[in-house]
């Protein structure tokens, strides 16, 4: 489902309406590709200091914040950024790993790193993994996996935060495609204070279209 721009509160009640439907058997997975008006989310772990600006200067730039339960700390939403919601019964998703027969969550997670991985590749853009993170990052020195070590070229490109219930997963992923990024200086990105934040469009050095990156994350 491609539904262009939604605001934060509908898009949640979608969510729950399509993983009611989901666990009662009524359809089958569902990936929900859209784009939200500017939004800061706090998920189940988020710590309130992480949100820098002040709620007159929200106000303002016409922000607004909401809880959710999805994991991880503050995030933010907004134009130019492709969002991704799958919501997937992970006991229909076979296992790759072999220790279980059917998808488990941190596999679940890794795998939608993967098709972002895979996405930014198709734009020429290389990204990897950081060690102990969640997230899919830029880097002039790609090799599938980068350190965990401090190095300046890693750039979170795309962030993920997840629910699951009783197999059904929601929410998921944030892609920044043409972003205005300094709407990040408002937090501290999923409560990494060391990193910054990039976007597809700041990689290549020019515009890019939300429908070719939306039908290569489906395709991947």
């Amino acid at each position: 489902l491609e539904l262009g721009t939604v605001d934060y509160p509908r898009g949640l009640r979608l969510q729950q309406r399509l993983v009611g439907l989901r666990k009662e058997g009524r359809i089958g997975d569902v990936l929900v590709l859209l784009e939200h008006p500017p939004v800061i989310t706090l998920g189940r772990n988020a710590q309130g200091k992480n949100i820098l600006a002040s709620p007159e200067s929200l106000v303002k730039r016409g922000v607004e914040v909401f809880e959710c339960d999805r994991g991880g700390d503050v995030t933010f939403h907004g134009p130019g950024q492709l969002v991704g919601y799958p919501i997937f019964d992970l006991r229909g998703l076979q296992s790759s790993g072999g220790r279980r027969r059917t998808m488990g969550a941190i596999e679940y997670v890794r795998a939608l790193e993967e098709v972002l991985i895979r996405t930014c590749a198709d734009f020429g853009i290389a990204t990897g993994r950081i060690c102990g993170l969640t997230g899919v990052w830029t880097t002039s020195d790609q090799a599938g996996a980068l350190g965990s070590g401090p190095n300046p070229a890693e750039a979170k490109i795309a962030a993920l935060g997840v629910h699951i219930s009783r197999a059904v997963t929601s929410h998921g992923f944030a892609l920044n495609v043409d972003t205005d990024l300094s709407y990040f200086d408002l937090i501290v990105p999923c409560g990494i204070s060391t990193k910054p934040v990039t976007s597809m469009a700041k990689e290549l050095g020019r515009k890019v279209s939300f429908e070719p990156v939306a039908q290569s994350v489906s395709r991947n």
